[in-house]
């Protein structure tokens, strides 16, 4: 990979791993948002995100659903295994979207200062772990650029004013193929709000 990315990664995972909980930290705190209909966001409007407590009442996510017209293969023309990865990278969110992150499912952590995000899914946000994932686990992976991040408060503000379905973090969701997956979510949840 290229060393600009390497240096940036470098500096942004030194301010972020201070702020991820631990591995050994629960899972049943990380949820799935599902935008209502009524957000009406350009970025946010029609999206499903992967959302994980930071503490104090700060939260980190990824969007599930925002295909890019970038593959690993682009960004990285000089990294062979990166060439052989298919599949978009996908808009993770508008902070630090020069930095890719992988979601990679596996039943243990693949190393560094991974986070446990469902039973079966972690957050790579080692450089060199993700670099691993792309060489030896692509298949099992979904490649992210940027990450969402809400201040104390924020994401309960949002919650409150009613724009997002919360639904339980499980992979296959997280790593379904995007196109109709928000009408299926929304939907879906609709329906559950209406029979309660």
């Amino acid at each position: 990979m290229n060393s600009r990315f390497l240096i940036l990664a470098a500096v942004f995972l030194v301010c972020i791993a201070v702020s991820l909980p631990s591995r050994s930290e629960g899972v049943d705190d990380t949820m799935i948002l599902v935008a209502k209909r009524q957000l009406n966001d350009q970025l946010y409007g029609s999206t499903i995100l992967i959302v994980k407590p930071l503490g104090e009442d700060r939260h980190v996510g990824f969007i599930i659903n925002k295909p890019t017209q970038m593959t690993l293969g682009k960004l990285f023309p000089n990294h062979g295994p990166s060439q052989k990865v298919v599949d978009p990278v996908y808009l993770g969110g508008p902070f630090n979207s020069q930095v890719i992150f992988a979601l990679v499912q596996r039943p243990d952590s693949p190393g560094g200062r991974s986070v446990r995000i469902a039973p079966d899914l972690y957050l790579a946000v080692d450089s060199q772990v993700v670099d691993r994932i792309i060489e030896t686990d692509p298949q099992h992976a979904r490649f992210f650029a940027g990450m969402v991040l809400w201040k104390p408060g924020e994401l309960a503000e949002e919650i409150k004013r009613g724009l997002w379905y919360s639904l339980d973090a499980r992979s296959e969701i997280v790593l379904k193929k995007a196109d109709g997956l928000w009408e299926e979510l929304v939907g879906r949840s609709e329906r559950k709000a209406n029979t309660i």
